[in-house]
């Protein structure tokens, strides 16, 4: 019987094997250009929008975020973005006081639910958005305030 570490070590190895000869899915492999630089610099929601060329957010119940109402460590902050709606192509995580507001994107398809979880840093207090770039172009969005008692962005 393996251990945890070993059966995740051979798992890593694995993953890495079939990256290496092309068989991964290209959803699992990192792709050149996929990285949006102006984006994840965008200081305000405008810029931001401006950069991955959509238009306004508005704000939508079908959209979700999750995350603690007080996180005691702004290092290590749970936070997670969700929608039910069909025709959700990427899920954008938000931390409005952050030097660089967009903190994580993830593409999604209509295969899999669009439901991701993540952790990010939060220098300070802040609203955290979760918004949904749609198929059709509509931009929605939801948004919770989290608490930090302990900063994580070097303070």
């Amino acid at each position: 019987m393996k251990t945890r570490r070993e059966m995740l070590t051979q798992s890593a190895h694995v993953a890495a094997m079939l990256a290496a000869v092309g068989l991964l899915p290209a959803a699992a492999q990192a792709q050149a250009g996929a990285y949006n630089t102006a984006a994840f610099a965008a200081k305000t929601m405008a810029e931001m929008t401006k950069a991955l060329g959509t238009g306004a957010p508005v704000e939508s119940k079908d959209v979700m975020i999750t995350g603690p109402d007080i996180a005691e460590n702004g290092a290590v902050v749970p936070v997670g973005a969700a929608s039910a709606l069909p025709g959700v192509k990427r899920l954008l995580i938000l931390v409005e006081k952050n030097p660089s507001m967009l903190t994580a994107m993830f593409d999604v398809t209509d295969a899999i639910d669009a439901n991701v979880s993540t952790r990010v840093k939060m220098g300070q207090s802040s609203d955290v958005y979760a918004v949904a770039m749609m198929a059709d172009g509509k931009v929605l969005y939801a948004k919770k305030e989290i608490k930090v008692t302990l900063g994580g962005c070097g303070g």
